[in-house]
């Protein structure tokens, strides 16, 4: 018996597919008191933990000098919404080490998407007459 036969995770469809340095703006379902409202997060992503629960996602934002990392799981329903807004270029799985980085280290490239080409098809010559 596995324990994956058991745990059927439901993913948000709210959540893109994320990897590590993509820059994402989170919007949260907070709630005060009776009241709810939507807050947003906006960060990179450090780190993503996969496993039978559904996993999670850490983001990574400098707010007044100070650093703050949220850790979301993929199931959370109090995650309203995730843009992508960059894809950063990254050669490693966990970025922990943005974390003594600060100000113009701490920024990534921007990954550049493959862009497929497709075939033109070329007018036959005609003779001219």
């Amino acid at each position: 018996m596995d324990v994956r036969e058991f745990v059927k995770p439901e993913m948000t469809p709210n959540i893109p597919q994320l990897s590590p340095g993509d820059t994402v703006r989170l919007s949260l379902k907070t709630v005060e008191g009776n009241r709810e409202r939507i807050q947003h997060f906006q960060g990179v992503v450090i780190g993503m933990r996969k496993g039978v629960d559904g996993g999670s996602f850490t983001v990574r934002r400098v707010s007044y000098g100070i650093g703050v990392e949220r850790t979301f799981p993929f199931q959370s329903p109090s995650v309203h919404n995730v843009d992508v807004l960059r894809h950063g270029k990254v050669r490693r799985a966990k970025l922990y080490y943005m974390r003594r980085l600060s100000a113009k280290r701490a920024r990534l490239k921007e990954r550049r998407e493959k862009a497929t080409r497709q075939a033109v098809p070329q007018e036959e010559a005609q003779p001219s007459e």
